[in-house]
């Protein structure tokens, strides 16, 4: 297991490779389900032959939340885990939460049986979900055993508060999470000075460890593999109109067409005046670079009376429009009702552009509430990894579950095409900010801004997602805003720059190459590909007519030794690293025009080292 001090948090209890619990942590929470950053101190760690004891104490202190906890983990030989926490509020305060969360891992727990062990003493034999469940799998629990290996069962046991269990993938997180309170009780609930909480998880082993499962060596070196025979089709890549409202400068114009984009998204409320003006903006900003709009609608209290004067300004500005995303303010999935309004207005404007809904909160919105696929193009629906986590390998775990959350829609969907739009790293507090004065506090306009989208963990996280929803075969992928602090590029007259020395006017984030590669590959197809440590590296495979290239990222702050198999010629490899990364982002077009050097192959692998957050754009020599 894994204890990772930052956060009190304990991940990856495995037994050999064989993975038990994803994780244990104790979440203290604000009245809007902000998480209360943990502040540790006096880590203690006891160790014997035949078991072990860690002891800390935590702060959890914000605003006025002041909630202090002491932890104490033990584990002996017999695979038994206990992880207790003994709180007092120093302050009073409102929560939603105050208590452990305990995580299930996806792949060794979706579809299989299990026992619950109900408050009230009862047994219920029952399955972890295999489809993503919209509703909480249980309720009222003190307990849960599921097989580890036909001689052996996992059982984890809950005291201090009732316990029940949702399916994290909803959110995209890769797991099914047992946490309290529940969630049938009102909250937020009030805290008292001097409350105790005091909770305890176990985790115990029963019956036969095999030796064999326990003494597993782990690997050294990370193959690749690209499956040839299974393919996907290239979706439409699309990016968001920047909300901070500075036009776009001839430059950024140019480095924006490089990506070969098929689309621009913009939001449209229709309950707000100001609406065409932005639509007049966004329609000369697509037109600039040659390529669709993508428009959200959001219909509010008199959703007939703006489709009308929607149509009346939609014959005057006449944008050119690929898609429409049909939402109403008071939904979070888009009822039946207002999709057949908006296509009786929307078909009149334009009879080729494609309309489609769903939701723009959360897939889980999606899940819990089926738009009806007859009257609908597509069906949309957005994507962050920081719904509950925020740290690099919370997030790098969302990845494979993209999949799932597409394979899911086409259960309930039928064929019914999907669009994800948009993809961001961080949820977003308001998708209808619009700001006409840069000078203004920046406060809201920014706060759903993470530093991670000029770095390169952002560019490999987003090059996985790419492959992820690839292949759960969605169409369309619309990702983060043209300019700015939540775009690809930053701005090129960068008011926010004078304040923060660390952002360059005009550089293009890591994330704009992975888009300029994939950009080169429109309309082409992606390969299935296969990592041996796909919590460390992932990669894309594209090809167009006699093109080929894979692209790899290390997600991790380790140098890591790759195998790349599948290839029958030496690869010219051009590295995106910590090295020159400076290059790339000051002067992108000088980095792109290398060709990279040239890799041999040595028994039917090429052998390459990856940096820390680093990637690799491979293309096999022709000829």
């Amino acid at each position: 297991m894994l204890f990772e001090p930052d956060l009190a948090f304990l991940r990856y209890i495995r037994l050999g490779n064989r993975e038990i619990l994803r994780g244990i942590y104790v979440a203290v929470r604000d009245d809007v389900w902000g998480t209360i950053a943990p502040e540790m101190s006096n880590l203690n760690l006891e160790t014997e032959q035949d078991h072990f004891k860690l002891t800390f104490e935590v702060n959890c202190r914000q605003n006025e939340i002041d909630f202090f906890w002491q932890g104490v983990i033990t584990g002996d030989s017999q695979g038994t885990v206990v992880y207790l926490m003994n709180g007092i509020a120093r302050s009073g305060f409102k929560s939603n939460r105050i208590g452990f969360c305990v995580l299930h891992p996806i792949q060794e727990c979706a579809g299989k049986n299990c026992i619950v062990e109900k408050v009230d003493g009862t047994i219920e034999h029952s399955h972890f979900p295999e489809a993503i469940s919209p509703t909480q799998p249980f309720l009222n629990m003190r307990g849960i055993s599921y097989e580890i290996t036909p001689s052996l069962t996992a059982e984890v046991r809950f005291e201090g508060d009732t316990f029940e269990m949702e399916d994290q993938r909803n959110w995209s997180d890769a797991s099914f999470k047992t946490y309290c309170r529940s969630l049938s009780l009102p909250f937020p609930f009030d805290v008292t000075q001097g409350q105790n909480f005091i909770q305890i998880i176990t985790l115990s082993l029963k019956g036969r460890i095999s030796e064999k499962l326990v003494h597993t060596t782990p690997a050294t070196e990370i193959f690749f593999r690209i499956c040839p025979d299974v393919v996907f089709h290239m979706p439409d890549i699309g990016l968001q109109m920047a909300s901070h409202s500075i036009p776009l400068t001839e430059t950024e114009l140019r480095r924006l067409r490089k990506l070969n984009i098929h689309h621009l998204r913009i939001d449209l409320n229709l309950s707000v005046l100001s609406y065409p003006d932005v639509l007049l903006r966004a329609q000369l900003e697509a037109q600039a670079l040659g390529i669709f709009l993508e428009i959200a609608l959001f219909l509010g209290q008199s959703p007939k009376e703006e489709l009308h004067g929607l149509l009346n300004r939609l014959e005057v500005i006449k944008p050119q429009v690929s898609s429409w995303l049909i939402f109403h303010l008071e939904e979070y999935s888009t009822s039946e009702k207002w999709i057949s309004l908006a296509r009786s207005y929307l078909l009149k404007y334009d009879s080729q552009a494609k309309i489609g809904a769903g939701s723009n909160h959360y897939f889980v919105d999606l899940n819990r509430s089926h738009p009806p696929a007859e009257l609908l193009d597509f069906v949309c629906y957005p994507v962050n990894p920081q719904v509950h986590a925020v740290d690099n390998t919370s997030i790098i775990e969302t990845l494979p579950i993209l999949t799932q959350m597409a394979e899911n829609i086409h259960r309930f969907m039928g064929c019914v095409p999907i669009s994800v739009s948009p993809v961001t790293l961080k949820p977003r507090s308001s998708p209808l900010v619009y700001s006409e004065d840069p000078g203004r506090s920046n406060e809201k306009l920014y706060s759903c801004s993470d530093e991670r989208q000029m770095s390169l963990f952002g560019a490999g996280w987003t090059l996985g997602t790419h492959k992820y929803l690839a292949q759960g075969r969605v169409s369309s992928i619309t990702y983060y805003e043209t300019t700015g602090s939540l775009g690809v590029m930053e701005l090129s007259n960068n008011w926010r720059a004078l304040n923060k020395s660390s952002i360059v006017p005009g550089n293009v984030f890591p994330i704009y190459h992975v888009l300029a590669d994939v950009g080169e590959y429109a309309g082409s197809v992606v390969f299935k590909t296969v990592s041996s440590d796909p919590s460390a590296l992932e990669g894309l495979a594209l090809k167009k007519g006699n093109r080929f290239i894979i692209i790899l990222a290390n997600l991790t702050a380790n140098e890591i030794q790759v195998n790349l198999g599948g290839l029958r010629s030496q690869a010219y490899v051009r590295f995106l690293s910590p090295n020159n990364v400076e290059l790339a982002c000051t002067d992108p077009e000088a980095y792109r025009a290398q060709i990279g050097e040239l890799v041999k192959l040595e028994l039917e692998f090429i052998h390459l080292e990856l940096e820390p957050y680093s990637l690799a754009h491979i293309e096999p020599k022709v000829g």
